[in-house]
C-alpha cells in the first residue's frame, strides 16, 4: 500500500508543480555523471560499460538501502516513494514545453520556436518551418511521454524506489552519452543498449494506453503493428506510431541531428502535423499519463510473493489442525 500511495502522491506533485526548479536530483546526477566521464572516458565499449554500470548500479543500490531502512515504517516509505516519484517524472514539464511551442507557432514566431525546440529534442531546427517544427514537437512529446512518465511509473510499480531512480539514471545516461556521434559511438553503446532494454515493455504499455485513452484501440493497434518497425528505435517506433494513429496524423521522415541524418520512415495514414496538432498531442499525453499512474498503482498493489503467501497460509492451516 505504501508504494502505491507514494506513486500516486508523487504523480500528483508532478502534475501540480512540475520539475523542482532548484536542486533537481536528476540534474545533480547528471553533474556527477559528467565529472566521472571526464575521468574515465575512453573510446571503447568496455570503458562505457563500466561507466554506465557503476552509475546505474550505485543508484539502484541507494534505492535498495532506502527501501530497507523504511521497511517497517510505512509513512516514511510512502513519503520517500512520493519524493522519488516526483523527482523522476517529467510529464508536467513536458506538457508545458508543448504548450509554449504551440503558442509560439500560433503566433507565427518561427525564430523563437526554432530556438525553443532544443528544450524538447536535439534535432537541428535551423531550417525548419512551422509544419516541421510542429512535427518535431508532436514526435518529441509522444516519445517523451513514454520516457518521462510511463516508464518510470511502471518501474516504480514493479520495484519501488530502486526501480524509479534506477530507471531515471539509465535514461539520463542515454540522453548524455547514448548518441551515435564519433565521441560516443563506442563509449555510449552500453548506456544506449541498456536504455533500450529498460524501455522495451514500458514503450509498448504506452502504445497500448494511447489506444485505450484515445478510444481508438483497433486503429491504433493496426498502425502500431504495421508501422512501428519502420522507426530506427525499437521503443520510439511503437509510441510514435500509436500517437500518429490516435491523432490521425502522419509522422516520421528525415531528421538531422548535428552531423547525423536519420530516416524514420512514415508512421500513420493521416495528414502531416500542423500548428493546431501540438495542443492535441499534449492533451493526449496527459490522458496517457493519468492512465499510466493508475496502472502503476495496480502493479504496486499486486501480491509481492504468491509462493511465500501460499506457504504461510499452508503453515497456518497445519498449525490449526494440530491444535
Amino acid at each position: 500500500m505504501s508504494r502505491a500511495l507514494g506513486l500516486i502522491l508523487g504523480f500528483a506533485a508532478d502534475r501540480l508543480l512540475g520539475d523542482p526548479r532548484r536542486y533537481h536530483p536528476v540534474a545533480g546526477f547528471g553533474r556527477v555523471a559528467g565529472r566521472l566521464e571526464a575521468r574515465v572516458y575512453a573510446d571503447s565499449r568496455g570503458a562505457g560499460t563500466a561507466y554506465a554500470g557503476v552509475l546505474v548500479g550505485t543508484t539502484v543500490a541507494a534505492g535498495v538501502v532506502a527501501e530497507r531502512l523504511t521497511k517497517d515504517r510505512p509513512v516514511a516509505r510512502t513519503l520517500l516513494t512520493a519524493i522519488a516519484t516526483w523527482a523522476v517524472l517529467g510529464g508536467r514539464s513536458l506538457e508545458r514545453e508543448a504548450e509554449v511551442m504551440g503558442g509560439l507557432l500560433e503566433d507565427k514566431d518561427i525564430p523563437a520556436a526554432r530556438s525553443r525546440l532544443s528544450h524538447l529534442c536535439s534535432r537541428d531546427a535551423t531550417e525548419l518551418e512551422a509544419d516541421e517544427l510542429a512535427r518535431a514537437t508532436v514526435e518529441s512529446v509522444a516519445e517523451n511521454t513514454s520516457d518521462a512518465t510511463v516508464a518510470p511509473l511502471i518501474w516504480g510499480g514493479l520495484l519501488g524506489i530502486p526501480g524509479l531512480i534506477g530507471y531515471r539514471a539509465a535514461n539520463t545516461l542515454d540522453a548524455m552519452v547514448g548518441y551515435k556521434s564519433a565521441r560516443y559511438r563506442n563509449f555510449g553503446w552500453a548506456a544506449a543498449r541498456f536504455d533500450d532494454l529498460v524501455n522495451l515493455v514500458p514503450a509498448r504499455v504506452c502504445a497500448f494506453l494511447t489506444g485505450l485513452t484515445s478510444g481508438r484501440m483497433a486503429h491504433v493497434w493496426r498502425i502500431w503493428q504495421r508501422d512501428a518497425g519502420k522507426h530506427p528505435s525499437p521503443n520510439a517506433g511503437p509510441v510514435e506510431a500509436s500517437f500518429a494513429a490516435a491523432l490521425d496524423l502522419r509522422l516520421g521522415g528525415t531528421n538531422t541531428y548535428g552531423d547525423e541524418v536519420e530516416d524514420r520512415g512514415t508512421l500513420g495514414d493521416g495528414l502531416t502535423p500542423g500548428v493546431t496538432d501540438v495542443r492535441r498531442t499534449a492533451a493526449l499525453a496527459r490522458r496517457v499519463s493519468y492512465a499510466a499512474a493508475a496502472f502503476a498503482a495496480i502493479l504496486a498493489l499486486r501480491p509481492k510473493n504468491r509462493g511465500l503467501e501460499r506457504s504461510r497460509l499452508r503453515t497456518q492451516r497445519e498449525d490449526r489442525e494440530r491444535r
